[in-house]
Protein backbone atom coordinates (compact mmCIF):
# COMPACT_ATOMS: atom_id res chain seq x y z
CA UNK A 1 0.00 0.00 0.00
CA UNK A 2 2.87 2.29 1.01
CA UNK A 3 4.44 2.19 -2.14
CA UNK A 4 1.58 2.08 -4.77
CA UNK A 5 0.25 5.35 -2.46
CA UNK A 6 3.27 6.60 -3.56
CA UNK A 7 3.56 6.11 -7.01
CA UNK A 8 0.26 7.71 -6.95
CA UNK A 9 1.29 10.74 -5.47
CA UNK A 10 4.29 11.18 -7.82
CA UNK A 11 2.07 10.56 -11.06
CA UNK A 12 -1.06 13.19 -9.40
CA UNK A 13 -3.32 10.67 -9.52
CA UNK A 14 -6.32 10.75 -7.54
CA UNK A 15 -6.33 8.23 -4.77
CA UNK A 16 -9.96 7.81 -3.83
CA UNK A 17 -12.23 8.69 -6.66
CA UNK A 18 -15.54 9.59 -6.15
CA UNK A 19 -14.56 11.02 -2.80
CA UNK A 20 -15.95 14.88 -2.75
CA UNK A 21 -15.12 17.81 -0.38
CA UNK A 22 -12.17 15.78 1.43
CA UNK A 23 -9.16 16.55 -0.52
CA UNK A 24 -7.75 19.26 1.93
CA UNK A 25 -8.78 17.68 5.25
CA UNK A 26 -9.73 14.13 5.63
CA UNK A 27 -7.36 12.62 2.28
CA UNK A 28 -4.22 13.98 3.68
CA UNK A 29 -4.56 12.30 7.22
CA UNK A 30 -4.86 9.16 5.36
CA UNK A 31 -2.21 9.62 3.04
CA UNK A 32 -0.22 10.59 6.01
CA UNK A 33 -1.15 7.61 8.15
CA UNK A 34 -0.44 5.08 5.43
CA UNK A 35 3.05 6.41 4.72
CA UNK A 36 4.22 6.56 8.53
CA UNK A 37 2.57 2.61 8.79
CA UNK A 38 -0.40 3.31 10.66
CA UNK A 39 -3.48 1.71 11.24
CA UNK A 40 -6.63 3.68 11.21
CA UNK A 41 -9.81 4.58 12.87
CA UNK A 42 -12.22 7.43 10.54
CA UNK A 43 -14.23 9.61 13.63
CA UNK A 44 -17.32 10.84 12.14
CA UNK A 45 -21.32 11.21 12.53
CA UNK A 46 -23.40 8.87 10.39
CA UNK A 47 -22.92 9.10 6.33
CA UNK A 48 -19.48 10.47 6.30
CA UNK A 49 -18.50 8.01 3.68
CA UNK A 50 -16.24 6.26 6.11
CA UNK A 51 -17.09 2.85 5.17
CA UNK A 52 -16.30 4.05 2.04
CA UNK A 53 -13.28 4.99 2.30
CA UNK A 54 -12.04 1.82 3.89
CA UNK A 55 -12.82 0.25 0.45
CA UNK A 56 -11.37 2.31 -1.39
CA UNK A 57 -8.25 1.89 0.27
CA UNK A 58 -8.58 -2.16 -1.82
CA UNK A 59 -7.41 0.11 -4.40
CA UNK A 60 -3.49 0.99 -3.21
CA UNK A 61 -3.14 -2.76 -2.86
CA UNK A 62 -1.29 -4.48 -6.06
CA UNK A 63 -3.55 -5.79 -8.20
CA UNK A 64 -3.04 -9.23 -8.07
CA UNK A 65 -0.90 -11.44 -5.83
CA UNK A 66 0.44 -14.89 -5.49
CA UNK A 67 -0.70 -17.16 -2.51
CA UNK A 68 -0.13 -21.01 -1.75
CA UNK A 69 -3.17 -22.36 -3.30
CA UNK A 70 -5.81 -23.66 -1.08
CA UNK A 71 -3.89 -22.10 1.84
CA UNK A 72 -6.50 -20.77 4.55
CA UNK A 73 -4.85 -17.43 5.28
CA UNK A 74 -3.67 -16.25 1.55
CA UNK A 75 -0.21 -17.42 2.51
CA UNK A 76 2.87 -15.81 0.40
CA UNK A 77 4.62 -18.71 -0.87
CA UNK A 78 7.61 -17.60 -0.04
CA UNK A 79 6.55 -17.17 3.67
CA UNK A 80 4.02 -19.44 4.57
CA UNK A 81 2.68 -18.55 8.17
CA UNK A 82 -0.08 -21.12 8.88
CA UNK A 83 0.71 -25.14 9.37
CA UNK A 84 -1.11 -26.47 6.53
CA UNK A 85 0.73 -24.10 4.16
CA UNK A 86 4.13 -25.02 5.91
CA UNK A 87 3.39 -28.49 5.07
CA UNK A 88 2.43 -27.93 1.42
CA UNK A 89 5.80 -26.02 1.02
CA UNK A 90 8.08 -28.89 3.16
CA UNK A 91 6.29 -31.64 0.83
CA UNK A 92 6.33 -30.08 -2.81
CA UNK A 93 9.09 -27.63 -2.70
CA UNK A 94 9.54 -25.74 -6.13
CA UNK A 95 6.36 -27.71 -7.06
CA UNK A 96 4.13 -26.14 -4.41
CA UNK A 97 0.54 -25.32 -6.54
CA UNK A 98 0.33 -21.32 -6.46
CA UNK A 99 -2.74 -19.25 -7.07
CA UNK A 100 -3.48 -15.40 -7.75
CA UNK A 101 -5.38 -13.39 -5.57
CA UNK A 102 -6.79 -10.25 -6.48
CA UNK A 103 -6.96 -6.75 -5.12
CA UNK A 104 -10.94 -7.11 -4.39
CA UNK A 105 -10.76 -10.68 -2.61
CA UNK A 106 -8.46 -8.61 -0.15
CA UNK A 107 -10.96 -7.17 1.88
CA UNK A 108 -12.53 -7.90 4.68
CA UNK A 109 -15.30 -5.91 6.64
CA UNK A 110 -17.28 -6.69 10.04
CA UNK A 111 -19.95 -4.61 11.61
CA UNK A 112 -19.40 -4.51 15.49
CA UNK A 113 -21.90 -6.03 17.15
CA UNK A 114 -22.28 -6.82 20.87
CA UNK A 115 -22.94 -10.14 20.06
CA UNK A 116 -19.67 -11.24 18.24
CA UNK A 117 -17.28 -13.30 20.23
CA UNK A 118 -13.44 -14.08 19.94
CA UNK A 119 -13.99 -17.08 18.12
CA UNK A 120 -15.54 -15.25 15.02
CA UNK A 121 -12.98 -12.60 14.98
CA UNK A 122 -9.61 -14.54 16.34
CA UNK A 123 -10.58 -18.05 15.75
CA UNK A 124 -11.87 -21.40 18.06
CA UNK A 125 -10.57 -24.82 18.42
CA UNK A 126 -12.72 -27.14 15.99
CA UNK A 127 -14.33 -30.02 17.48
CA UNK A 128 -14.96 -31.78 14.54
CA UNK A 129 -11.18 -31.98 13.87
CA UNK A 130 -10.83 -32.71 17.46
CA UNK A 131 -12.89 -35.43 17.12
CA UNK A 132 -10.79 -36.74 14.20
CA UNK A 133 -8.36 -38.06 16.29
CA UNK A 134 -5.83 -34.90 16.04
CA UNK A 135 -4.29 -33.19 19.62
CA UNK A 136 -5.87 -29.74 20.85
CA UNK A 137 -1.82 -28.89 20.75
CA UNK A 138 -2.08 -29.47 17.08
CA UNK A 139 -2.12 -26.12 15.44
CA UNK A 140 -4.61 -27.70 12.66
CA UNK A 141 -7.23 -28.19 15.04
CA UNK A 142 -8.02 -24.14 14.98
CA UNK A 143 -10.50 -22.73 12.90
CA UNK A 144 -9.26 -19.51 11.74
CA UNK A 145 -11.76 -15.92 12.21
CA UNK A 146 -11.86 -13.17 10.26
CA UNK A 147 -8.89 -11.80 11.07
CA UNK A 148 -6.30 -14.10 10.47
CA UNK A 149 -7.93 -14.82 7.10
CA UNK A 150 -7.87 -11.17 6.21
CA UNK A 151 -3.98 -11.34 6.32
CA UNK A 152 -2.52 -9.58 3.27
CA UNK A 153 -5.21 -7.53 2.98
CA UNK A 154 -7.34 -5.01 4.83
CA UNK A 155 -9.44 -5.64 7.41
CA UNK A 156 -12.21 -2.87 8.43
CA UNK A 157 -14.77 -3.26 11.43
CA UNK A 158 -17.30 -0.55 11.64
CA UNK A 159 -18.82 0.58 14.59
CA UNK A 160 -15.83 -0.59 16.72
CA UNK A 161 -17.32 0.99 20.25
CA UNK A 162 -20.45 -1.57 19.89
CA UNK A 163 -17.85 -3.98 20.22
CA UNK A 164 -17.97 -5.84 23.19
CA UNK A 165 -14.73 -4.42 25.70
CA UNK A 166 -13.72 -8.16 26.52
CA UNK A 167 -13.75 -8.23 22.86
CA UNK A 168 -11.52 -5.34 22.28
CA UNK A 169 -9.11 -6.94 24.33
CA UNK A 170 -8.50 -9.72 22.31
CA UNK A 171 -7.25 -7.40 19.00
CA UNK A 172 -5.01 -5.64 21.50
CA UNK A 173 -2.00 -8.50 20.39
CA UNK A 174 -3.55 -8.33 16.82
CA UNK A 175 -2.94 -4.68 16.67
CA UNK A 176 0.57 -4.61 18.45
CA UNK A 177 2.27 -8.12 17.87
CA UNK A 178 0.34 -9.78 15.38
CA UNK A 179 0.10 -12.67 17.39
CA UNK A 180 -3.09 -14.93 17.71
CA UNK A 181 -3.90 -16.26 20.72
CA UNK A 182 -6.52 -19.61 20.90
CA UNK A 183 -7.45 -21.35 23.66
CA UNK A 184 -4.23 -20.59 25.13
CA UNK A 185 -2.52 -21.80 22.59
CA UNK A 186 -0.49 -19.19 21.42
CA UNK A 187 0.53 -19.14 17.59
CA UNK A 188 3.36 -16.69 16.42
CA UNK A 189 1.62 -15.90 13.36
CA UNK A 190 2.87 -12.19 11.68
CA UNK A 191 -0.08 -11.16 10.09
CA UNK A 192 0.77 -8.31 7.54
CA UNK A 193 -2.61 -6.31 7.94
CA UNK A 194 -4.09 -3.53 7.48
CA UNK A 195 -6.70 -2.46 9.91
CA UNK A 196 -9.23 0.34 9.40
CA UNK A 197 -12.00 1.16 12.12
CA UNK A 198 -14.94 3.15 11.97
CA UNK A 199 -16.76 5.43 14.66
CA UNK A 200 -19.19 8.04 15.68
CA UNK A 201 -18.58 10.19 18.26
CA UNK A 202 -21.55 9.69 20.80
CA UNK A 203 -20.68 6.26 20.72
CA UNK A 204 -17.64 6.67 23.46
CA UNK A 205 -20.78 7.75 25.56
CA UNK A 206 -23.57 6.36 24.40
CA UNK A 207 -23.82 2.75 22.87
CA UNK A 208 -20.26 1.95 24.11
CA UNK A 209 -16.67 3.37 23.52
CA UNK A 210 -13.38 2.18 22.43
CA UNK A 211 -10.96 1.08 25.43
CA UNK A 212 -7.89 3.20 25.77
CA UNK A 213 -5.43 0.58 25.24
CA UNK A 214 -7.05 0.07 21.93
CA UNK A 215 -7.42 3.83 21.28
CA UNK A 216 -3.57 3.97 21.56
CA UNK A 217 -2.54 1.18 18.81
CA UNK A 218 -4.86 2.80 16.17
CA UNK A 219 -2.28 4.58 15.00
CA UNK A 220 -3.90 7.54 13.64
CA UNK A 221 -7.35 9.14 14.03
CA UNK A 222 -9.00 10.50 11.44
CA UNK A 223 -11.89 12.93 11.98
CA UNK A 224 -14.49 13.15 8.55
CA UNK A 225 -16.93 15.76 8.12
CA UNK A 226 -20.00 16.68 6.44
CA UNK A 227 -19.78 18.70 3.04
CA UNK A 228 -18.64 22.23 4.03
CA UNK A 229 -20.11 24.11 0.90
CA UNK A 230 -23.29 23.82 -0.85
CA UNK A 231 -21.74 22.93 -4.18
CA UNK A 232 -19.95 20.13 -2.28
CA UNK A 233 -23.22 18.56 -1.55
CA UNK A 234 -24.76 19.13 -4.48
CA UNK A 235 -22.20 17.07 -6.26
CA UNK A 236 -22.79 14.43 -3.85
CA UNK A 237 -25.83 14.24 -4.92
CA UNK A 238 -26.04 14.06 -7.98
CA UNK A 239 -23.05 11.81 -8.20
CA UNK A 240 -24.75 9.14 -5.61
CA UNK A 241 -29.03 9.53 -6.12
CA UNK A 242 -30.98 6.90 -7.92
CA UNK A 243 -30.22 6.93 -11.85
CA UNK A 244 -32.47 5.59 -14.48
CA UNK A 245 -31.87 4.28 -17.86
CA UNK A 246 -31.68 7.25 -20.95
CA UNK A 247 -34.45 7.45 -22.55
CA UNK A 248 -37.12 6.97 -20.10
CA UNK A 249 -39.88 9.04 -20.45
CA UNK A 250 -40.83 11.79 -19.20
CA UNK A 251 -37.28 13.16 -19.43
CA UNK A 252 -36.36 14.65 -15.92
CA UNK A 253 -34.85 18.03 -15.57
CA UNK A 254 -32.97 19.36 -12.19
CA UNK A 255 -33.12 23.31 -12.14
CA UNK A 256 -29.84 24.14 -10.52
CA UNK A 257 -31.93 26.59 -7.75
CA UNK A 258 -33.66 23.71 -6.74
CA UNK A 259 -30.40 21.51 -6.70
CA UNK A 260 -29.02 23.93 -3.85
CA UNK A 261 -32.49 24.26 -2.59
CA UNK A 262 -32.09 20.11 -1.29
CA UNK A 263 -28.42 21.25 -0.40
CA UNK A 264 -29.56 24.09 2.20
CA UNK A 265 -32.15 22.15 3.76
CA UNK A 266 -29.69 19.66 4.86
CA UNK A 267 -27.05 22.78 5.44
CA UNK A 268 -29.46 24.73 7.45
CA UNK A 269 -30.53 21.02 9.22
CA UNK A 270 -26.88 20.88 10.60
CA UNK A 271 -27.13 23.87 12.40
CA UNK A 272 -30.23 24.16 13.34
CA UNK A 273 -30.67 23.72 17.61
CA UNK A 274 -34.10 22.55 17.04
CA UNK A 275 -32.34 19.23 15.40
CA UNK A 276 -29.77 16.80 17.44
CA UNK A 277 -26.27 17.16 16.32
CA UNK A 278 -25.25 14.48 18.18
CA UNK A 279 -26.75 12.22 15.65
CA UNK A 280 -26.15 14.19 12.77
CA UNK A 281 -27.62 15.35 9.65
CA UNK A 282 -26.45 12.88 7.61
CA UNK A 283 -25.59 13.34 3.28
CA UNK A 284 -28.22 10.90 2.57
CA UNK A 285 -31.11 13.48 3.63
CA UNK A 286 -29.82 15.15 0.57
CA UNK A 287 -29.89 12.67 -1.66
CA UNK A 288 -32.71 11.05 -0.34
CA UNK A 289 -35.10 14.23 -0.53
CA UNK A 290 -33.28 14.74 -4.12
CA UNK A 291 -34.72 11.69 -5.34
CA UNK A 292 -37.92 12.03 -3.36
CA UNK A 293 -38.49 15.49 -5.08
CA UNK A 294 -37.78 14.22 -9.12
CA UNK A 295 -40.51 10.86 -7.78
CA UNK A 296 -42.98 13.80 -7.18
CA UNK A 297 -42.24 15.89 -10.38
CA UNK A 298 -42.46 12.52 -12.32
CA UNK A 299 -45.56 11.54 -11.39
CA UNK A 300 -46.76 14.94 -12.40
CA UNK A 301 -45.84 14.65 -15.42
CA UNK A 302 -47.46 11.05 -15.76
CA UNK A 303 -50.59 12.29 -14.58
CA UNK A 304 -50.47 15.42 -16.55
CA UNK A 305 -49.19 14.00 -19.87
CA UNK A 306 -46.25 15.61 -20.25
CA UNK A 307 -43.17 15.16 -21.38
CA UNK A 308 -40.49 16.73 -19.27
CA UNK A 309 -40.30 16.50 -15.34
CA UNK A 310 -38.87 19.27 -13.83
CA UNK A 311 -39.56 19.77 -9.49
CA UNK A 312 -41.38 22.64 -8.14
CA UNK A 313 -41.68 24.23 -4.69
CA UNK A 314 -45.48 22.92 -4.62
CA UNK A 315 -43.25 19.21 -4.36
CA UNK A 316 -41.46 20.39 -1.46
CA UNK A 317 -44.45 18.64 0.68
CA UNK A 318 -43.08 15.60 -0.35
CA UNK A 319 -39.88 16.02 1.60
CA UNK A 320 -41.09 15.50 4.63
CA UNK A 321 -41.14 11.68 5.14
CA UNK A 322 -38.39 11.57 3.66
CA UNK A 323 -36.36 14.01 6.10
CA UNK A 324 -38.01 13.28 9.28
CA UNK A 325 -37.06 9.54 9.05
CA UNK A 326 -33.52 10.72 8.85
CA UNK A 327 -33.10 13.50 11.60
CA UNK A 328 -33.69 13.02 15.29
CA UNK A 329 -35.08 16.40 17.57
CA UNK A 330 -33.40 17.84 20.56
CA UNK A 331 -36.59 17.83 22.61
CA UNK A 332 -40.14 16.18 21.32
CA UNK A 333 -42.90 17.90 22.03
CA UNK A 334 -46.29 18.81 20.76
CA UNK A 335 -45.76 22.62 19.97
CA UNK A 336 -42.85 21.45 17.32
CA UNK A 337 -43.38 18.24 16.23
CA UNK A 338 -40.62 16.88 13.41
CA UNK A 339 -43.34 18.17 10.24
CA UNK A 340 -43.19 21.87 11.56
CA UNK A 341 -39.48 22.02 12.14
CA UNK A 342 -38.79 20.76 8.50
CA UNK A 343 -41.31 22.86 7.19
CA UNK A 344 -39.48 25.73 8.72
CA UNK A 345 -36.34 24.56 6.91
CA UNK A 346 -37.60 24.42 3.73
CA UNK A 347 -38.59 27.87 4.57
CA UNK A 348 -35.76 29.08 5.64
CA UNK A 349 -33.64 27.61 2.99
CA UNK A 350 -35.79 28.97 -0.08
CA UNK A 351 -35.41 31.90 1.30
CA UNK A 352 -31.84 31.82 1.18
CA UNK A 353 -31.69 30.41 -2.03
CA UNK A 354 -33.74 32.78 -3.13
CA UNK A 355 -31.60 35.95 -1.85
CA UNK A 356 -28.68 34.54 -3.46
CA UNK A 357 -29.96 33.95 -7.31
CA UNK A 358 -32.31 36.79 -7.15
CA UNK A 359 -32.22 40.18 -7.60
CA UNK A 360 -35.45 41.32 -5.58
CA UNK A 361 -35.49 44.88 -7.10
CA UNK A 362 -35.82 43.14 -10.36
CA UNK A 363 -39.39 41.70 -9.83
CA UNK A 364 -40.84 44.82 -8.91
CA UNK A 365 -42.94 44.84 -12.21
CA UNK A 366 -44.28 41.52 -10.99
CA UNK A 367 -45.00 43.01 -7.72
CA UNK A 368 -46.74 46.02 -9.71
CA UNK A 369 -48.97 43.11 -11.53
CA UNK A 370 -50.57 41.60 -8.66
CA UNK A 371 -51.14 45.54 -7.01
CA UNK A 372 -53.12 45.35 -10.25
CA UNK A 373 -55.48 42.82 -9.29
CA UNK A 374 -52.95 39.79 -10.54
CA UNK A 375 -53.71 36.79 -8.31
CA UNK A 376 -52.41 33.15 -9.70
CA UNK A 377 -53.07 29.79 -7.89
CA UNK A 378 -50.44 27.09 -8.22
CA UNK A 379 -50.25 23.45 -7.41
CA UNK A 380 -49.36 19.84 -8.82
CA UNK A 381 -52.64 19.78 -11.17
CA UNK A 382 -51.68 23.22 -13.11
CA UNK A 383 -50.52 22.27 -16.30
CA UNK A 384 -47.33 23.75 -17.08
CA UNK A 385 -48.48 25.73 -20.19
CA UNK A 386 -50.49 27.49 -18.02
CA UNK A 387 -47.02 28.74 -16.14
CA UNK A 388 -45.49 29.04 -19.60
CA UNK A 389 -48.76 31.80 -20.54
CA UNK A 390 -48.31 33.48 -17.44
CA UNK A 391 -44.71 34.28 -17.22
CA UNK A 392 -45.41 35.48 -20.95
CA UNK A 393 -48.31 37.96 -20.25
CA UNK A 394 -47.11 39.01 -16.80
CA UNK A 395 -44.40 42.22 -16.74
CA UNK A 396 -40.88 40.95 -16.15
CA UNK A 397 -41.81 37.50 -15.31
CA UNK A 398 -40.51 35.29 -18.06
CA UNK A 399 -36.84 37.36 -18.03
CA UNK A 400 -36.73 36.73 -14.28
CA UNK A 401 -37.63 32.81 -14.99
CA UNK A 402 -34.94 33.00 -17.66
CA UNK A 403 -31.86 34.66 -15.42
CA UNK A 404 -32.68 31.47 -12.96
CA UNK A 405 -31.36 29.39 -15.74
CA UNK A 406 -33.28 26.53 -15.10
CA UNK A 407 -33.97 25.82 -18.75
CA UNK A 408 -36.74 26.80 -21.50
CA UNK A 409 -38.61 23.41 -21.29
CA UNK A 410 -42.34 24.15 -20.16
CA UNK A 411 -41.40 22.24 -17.30
CA UNK A 412 -38.71 24.55 -16.06
CA UNK A 413 -40.73 27.05 -16.66
CA UNK A 414 -43.31 26.37 -14.47
CA UNK A 415 -40.78 25.42 -12.04
CA UNK A 416 -39.36 28.99 -12.13
CA UNK A 417 -42.39 30.65 -11.96
CA UNK A 418 -43.27 29.19 -8.59
CA UNK A 419 -40.09 29.32 -7.22
CA UNK A 420 -40.57 33.02 -7.93
CA UNK A 421 -43.72 33.76 -6.79
CA UNK A 422 -42.54 31.80 -3.44
CA UNK A 423 -39.43 33.38 -3.43
CA UNK A 424 -41.12 36.91 -3.27
CA UNK A 425 -44.27 35.70 -0.72
CA UNK A 426 -41.28 34.91 1.86
CA UNK A 427 -39.61 38.34 1.40
CA UNK A 428 -42.92 39.59 2.45
CA UNK A 429 -43.89 41.26 -1.05
CA UNK A 430 -46.60 39.12 -1.87
CA UNK A 431 -49.47 37.18 0.26
CA UNK A 432 -50.18 33.45 0.05
CA UNK A 433 -53.46 31.26 0.25
CA UNK A 434 -53.04 27.86 0.91
CA UNK A 435 -55.00 26.52 -2.05
CA UNK A 436 -55.86 22.57 -2.37
CA UNK A 437 -54.17 19.50 -1.20
CA UNK A 438 -50.87 19.46 -3.94
CA UNK A 439 -48.44 21.78 -1.81
CA UNK A 440 -49.86 24.50 -4.41
CA UNK A 441 -51.07 28.40 -3.42
CA UNK A 442 -53.29 31.33 -4.19
CA UNK A 443 -50.56 34.10 -4.64
CA UNK A 444 -52.24 37.61 -4.31
CA UNK A 445 -50.89 41.50 -3.42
Amino acid sequence: MRVNLMARLGEGEPLFPGIVGYDDTVIPAIENAILAGHDLVFLGERGQAKTRLARLLVGLLDEVVPMIAGGELHDDPYFPISAAARAVVAARGDDTPVAWLPRQERYTEKLATPDITIADLIGEVDPIKVAEGRYLADESTIHFGLIPRANRGVFALNELPDLAERIQVGLLNILEERDVQVRGYTLRLPLDLFVVASANPEDYTSRGRIITPLKDRLGSQVRTHYPHSIADEIAIMRQERVTFPEGAQPVAEEPPYMLELVAEISQLARRSAEISQRSGVSVRVSITNLETLQANALKRAIRLGEPTAAPRVSDLGALIPSTTGKIELETLNDEAPEERVVERLMSRALANVFGRRVAIDDLDPVVSAFESGLVLETGERIRSREYVRWARETPGLAGAVGRLGGGDSPAAVASGVEFLLEGLHLHRRLNKDRAGDGGGGRYRR
